[in-house]
């Protein structure tokens, strides 16, 4: 379960050996020995945030379900508040939530949090460690990754700040810090070590999370994560748990990715992200083998969205996109986050893999709009979902073909400006029926070489196959216009 301790074993290991040999030893990093002089220095930066939303409720809602909490619990006067009512009836209540955050501008009273915490919260209050309260105002939000800023008066109390470390050098093993309000207890302290990187948690479309086994619960949502010179290089945001609490693996929002978020949502109150009107697929090992790649690596860019205020002229569909800026595209969930986080109307330049050699073009970014998308996968899979399929035999890779023509054209609704060959049939169990390949696809290119009759599909296959090939990758477009490129086996 996905909710918005640590060991450390000492092993001595003997070696023996009738005769000395030459050996490297390894570097050994300790485990700071005590984190106290760190921690006191960062405690007054981190705040506990709480909030409170009104909620109407129903006269028809009676009988609410009894929850016993121990007396002196933090959350008792929560459920008082909750289940307390008329007769059992549910009233207009306040619901009120904790989480965290910290300063990152004491000058101008800037707190950074979680958006999930202060999402449609009526109240926001910012409790200090030395027992201060103040109100805060909502600056800006960014429900896609999770992040929001708050302002307060910061004539009201002398502010401590803590500053963004790069997360980019963060590495796996390193010791980390957060600091935080779990379950209502302000003020914690805990320690671990960066897990792993590079996460997809499936929460948003930027994923790319930090994961450490520093233990965080529910209430450290906002807090900070710190390395060991005490920067923040992390924003605690999610655990995962089967029961709420902490079991060792949380995730941080990467500083890298934070920076620029709330910076914009400083200046403008939202975000503006990057939009290169593409749509993209990853680049699988067939994909990679049918390209002739050395790995699979970087975004295939599966078609273009045409929007005047981008201009993409110089990419090409089947292009690989594996640098854009200065910045790799390791795969297809990387570039979407990497186009957001750049300036809308920058000029960058684009390094893609085409006709298997590596080629520069210019790209001018537009505007992200929430209708827009970049998908990670082409629209289209699952054009033709519950079909019935006709068992025929596979004339060309299980598939039996057809030319395009009017009747072809009504018959599926394929668009007047689509041509191509069109599929007329596909063969249960065939790797294009595997593939979702569907009737009424159009095929419109083979390793990008275009095709127009079954006999230009024939003759590409077969002149793929004598060259060693071990599969073809088709451009297949769905009748209503949109295309994702497919790998299928030769074989």
């Amino acid at each position: 379960m996905l909710f918005p301790h640590c060991f450390m074993v000492a092993v001595l290991f003997v070696l023996i050996a009738a005769t000395p040999a030459p050996a490297q030893v390894a570097v050994q990093h300790k485990a700071p020995e005590s984190v106290s002089e760190l921690a006191d220095g960062l405690l007054g930066a981190v705040v506990n945030i709480s909030t409170s939303q009104t909620v109407k409720g129903t006269e028809e809602t009676a009988n609410p379900p009894a929850v016993q909490e121990p007396d002196g619990s933090p959350f008792q006067e929560f459920f008082q508040d909750f289940f307390s009512g008329n007769d059992g009836r549910q009233q207009s209540r306040k619901v009120q939530s904790l989480g965290s955050g910290f300063v990152v501008d004491a000058q101008e009273g800037l707190i950074v949090t979680n958006n999930h915490v202060i999402a449609e919260a009526d109240d926001i209050e910012v409790n200090f460690t030395d027992g201060a309260k103040l109100k805060a105002r909502l600056l800006g939000k960014d429900p896609k990754t999770d992040l929001a800023l708050l302002k307060i008066d910061p004539a009201a109390k002398k502010l401590t700040a803590v500053e963004f470390g790069n997360s980019e050098q963060a590495r796996i093993g390193d010791w980390v810090m957060a600091i935080g309000n779990p379950f209502g207890f302000g003020g914690t302290v805990t320690l671990g070590i960066i897990s792993a990187r590079n996460r997809n948690i499936n929460a948003g479309p930027y994923d790319d999370f930090i994961q450490t086994d520093a233990s965080i619960n529910r209430g450290n949502s906002g807090g900070p994560l710190f390395d060991m010179n005490g920067k923040v290089i992390g924003i605690n945001t999610a655990i995962i748990s089967p029961s709420g609490g902490s079991i060792g693996i949380g995730f941080a929002i990467p500083a890298e990715m934070a920076v620029s978020v709330i910076n914009q949502l400083k200046r403008f109150g939202e975000t503006r992200r990057g939009w290169l009107a593409i749509r993209i697929q990853p680049v699988t090992a067939d994909v990679a083998q049918s390209l002739g790649l050395a790995r699979a690596e970087g975004a295939l860019v599966s078609g273009k969205i045409k929007d005047t205020r981008v201009d993409n002229r110089e990419l090409q569909d089947g292009d690989v996109i594996i640098r854009f800026g200065d910045k790799p595209v390791r795969d297809a969930r990387t570039l979407p986050r990497i186009v957001a986080e750049s300036p809308v109307d920058q000029i960058v330049q684009v390094v893609v893999l085409r006709d298997g050699k590596e080629k520069t073009v210019r790209v001018r970014l537009g505007l992200l709009e929430e209708k827009n998308s970049v998908n990670k996968e082409a629209a289209g899979d699952g054009e033709g979902e519950g079909a019935a399929f006709e068992k025929v035999d596979a004339r060309i890779l299980g598939m039996q073909l057809g030319e395009m023509n009017d009747e072809i054209r009504e018959k599926y609704s394929v668009a007047k400006n689509i041509s191509g060959v069109v599929v007329l049939s596909v063969a249960l169990g065939s790797s294009a029926d595997e593939k979702r390949i569907r009737p009424g696809n159009v095929i419109v290119d083979i390793n990008q070489a275009v095709v127009k009759t079954p006999d230009d599909v024939e003759k590409r296959v077969a002149s793929l196959r004598d060259t060693g090939r071990k599969n073809v990758l088709l451009m297949v477009v769905v009748p209503a216009g949109e295309l994702r490129f497919v790998a299928l086996q030769l074989d």
